[in-house]
C-alpha cells in the first residue's frame, strides 16, 4: 500500500460569457489526485488529509472512494478552494482562497503512527509541506517515516501561496527517496541553475532518485548522479491540469509493482528509473485527455514501461 499526505482542492473552472461567468468544480489538489490516481492504476492506496464536511468535501469523499480513507480527518474548516484559467494549450493558471481551510490545520495526533501499518511507501509535498499551521507536522510525520518506508515528495510550487524560502527542499532531501518536480517547479526554486548540477547538489543531501517533468519535452531522470531521458507519449491534449500528480503515481505504481518500495530504492538501477518515468509519462499524458485532474475511465495500461 501508498499512502498520500496532504490536501484535497475544489477546482473550478471558469467559463466567460459575455458580462457572465461560470465555475465548473471538479475535484482535485495534488496529493489527492495522486491517491486516486494509484488506485485507479490498480495500486492499494490510502489518502491522510483532512477532509471538510462541505459540500466539496462530500465530492473529494465520492472522488476517492476506492482509496482507503480511515485515517482521513473529519475536519470542520472549509475546503480549499482553487480558480483555474486555462490558456490555448490548456495550461492552468490558478488563483486559490484558502485562508483558514481545512488542509493546513494539521495537529499531531491527527497523524499517528499506526496510519502507515501495512504501508510501503509514503508520498507527500505540495501546499501541505509549506503552509501553516500544520507544514512542520507534516515534515516531521514524513522525516520519521523515512525510518520504516520509502518516501516521496512533490513541491508542487504555487508561487501565490507560498514564498521561495517555504520550499526547504534540501531539507526535505535529508528524508526523501524520491523527488518529482516540473520544470517550471525547478525555474522557480533555483532559477537560472542548470539541472544537472541542481539534481546534484539534491543527490548529496540524500535523495536518491530525482524526476524533472518536462510537459511536453517529457522527462529527466536522475539516480544518484546518472541520468537519462525520457520522451512525452504525443497526445490531444484537453487541459494538463494534473498530469505531474498522474506522473507520480505512474512511476510509484510501476516501482511498486517490482518490489522496489519499502526501503531506500537500494535495488534501483538507471535502466528500471527510466523504464518507470516511460511508464509514468504514458500515465501523464492519459490524464491530459480528460477534463480536470482525473484519468480515462476504463482504464488499460499495462506496467510494461
Amino acid at each position: 500500500m501508498i499512502a498520500v499526505l496532504g490536501e484535497c482542492v475544489a477546482d473550478a473552472f471558469a467559463d466567460r460569457r459575455a458580462a457572465e461567468l461560470t465555475l465548473r468544480v471538479l475535484p482535485g489538489g495534488g496529493p489527492a489526485n495522486t491517491a486516486a490516481a494509484l488506485a485507479r492504476l490498480g495500486t492499494r492506496a490510502r489518502f491522510l488529509g483532512r477532509v471538510s464536511g462541505d459540500v466539496f468535501g462530500q465530492l473529494f469523499r465520492e472522488r476517492l472512494a476506492g482509496v482507503d480513507l480511515a485515517y482521513a480527518v473529519e475536519a470542520r474548516e472549509p475546503s480549499t478552494l482553487a480558480v483555474a484559467d486555462l490558456d490555448g494549450g490548456g495550461d492552468a493558471s490558478y488563483g486559490f482562497h484558502a485562508e483558514g481551510a481545512a488542509d493546513w490545520q494539521w495537529t499531531a495526533e491527527e497523524l499517528p503512527g499506526q496510519a502507515l501499518d501495512g504501508v510501503r511507501c509514503l508520498h507527500t509535498g505540495s501546499l501541505a509541506l509549506v503552509r501553516p499551521p500544520g507544514r512542520d507536522v507534516v515534515e516531521a510525520f514524513a522525516a520519521a517515516a523515512a525510518r520504516r518506508v520509502t518516501v516521496s515528495v512533490d513541491p508542487n510550487v504555487r508561487p501565490s501561496l507560498a514564498a521561495r524560502e517555504a520550499y526547504a527542499v534540501e531539507r526535505w532531501c535529508a528524508f526523501a527517496d524520491v523527488l518529482r518536480l516540473s520544470d517550471e517547479d525547478l525555474g522557480f526554486l533555483r532559477p537560472g541553475e542548470p539541472v544537472e548540477r541542481v539534481c546534484d547538489e539534491w543527490h548529496a543531501a540524500g535523495v536518491r532518485l530525482v524526476v524533472v517533468t518536462r510537459g511536453r519535452s517529457g522527462a529527466l531522470v536522475s539516480l544518484g548522479g546518472e541520468r537519462a531521458e525520457v520522451p512525452a507519449p504525443v497526445v490531444d491534449v484537453v487541459d494538463t491540469v494534473g498530469a505531474g500528480d498522474a506522473f507520480t503515481a505512474g512511476l510509484l505504481h510501476w516501482l511498486d509493482g517490482r518490489g522496489l518500495l519499502g526501503g531506500r530504492l537500494e535495488g534501483l538501477d538507471l535502466a528500471a528509473a527510466r523504464q518507470a518515468a516511460a511508464f509514468a509519462a504514458r500515465v501523464a499524458a492519459l490524464a491530459c485527455t480528460v477534463r480536470g485532474a482525473d484519468l480515462p475511465a476504463g482504464l488499460n495500461l499495462p506496467p510494461d514501461g
